[in-house]
């Protein structure tokens, strides 16, 4: 369950209108994209074991310090980038069946996500991210006219083990 406590919300009303067509559609964000745009690709940002992010420990059930799979990427549209996904996953996830996400490279989470039908979502949840927060910080620098960014996040379960994928919204998903 995704904690409130921690600002994220249940419902997208806050978000303005167009934006909240984006973040609320429960399909695939990789799919939409495709659709919106002559070319879509993946550019992996960063990848590895890290710490996750102060508020991600609670919702996938981590003691404070441990590490976890981490994976960054940015979705570009005509090469323009219009997302940046974060995704983590607890290191005992990496022995069962989320073990092939180590080797996604510049392929997309999403195309493996809403292909197996024995992966769990559980609901979306919504945030928006200003300075100080750990995803903000990390994506805008060159999106530095940006003073809020919105994202989602939702956990993805496989036999039992989370993995949880956030999605922040750049300025450029206006143009599609």
């Amino acid at each position: 369950m995704l904690d409130s406590r921690q600002g994220w919300l249940a419902h997208p009303h806050p978000i303005p209108r167009p934006l909240r067509i984006w973040l609320s559609d429960h399909g695939s964000l990789t799919r939409r994209l495709q659709a919106g745009c002559a070319r879509f690709r993946v550019q992996p940002l960063r990848v590895g074991i890290a710490r996750p992010h102060p508020d991600e420990v609670e919702v996938l059930g981590l003691r404070p310090g441990m590490r976890a799979y981490v994976r960054e990427v940015l979705l570009l549209c005509d090469d323009v980038p219009v997302v940046f996904a974060h995704s983590v996953l607890p290191c005992a996830g990496l022995r069962g069946g989320w073990n092939g996400i180590t080797r996604l490279g510049s392929r997309s989470l999403g195309e493996a996500l809403f292909n197996d039908h024995r992966i769990e979502r559980q609901p979306l949840a919504y945030k928006a991210l200003r300075r100080g927060h750990p995803l903000f910080d990390r994506i805008a620098g060159p999106h530095a006219a940006a003073h809020t960014l919105w994202a989602r996040r939702s956990l993805f379960c496989l036999h039992r083990h989370p993995l949880l994928v956030t999605e922040v919204f750049l300025p450029a998903i206006d143009a599609l």
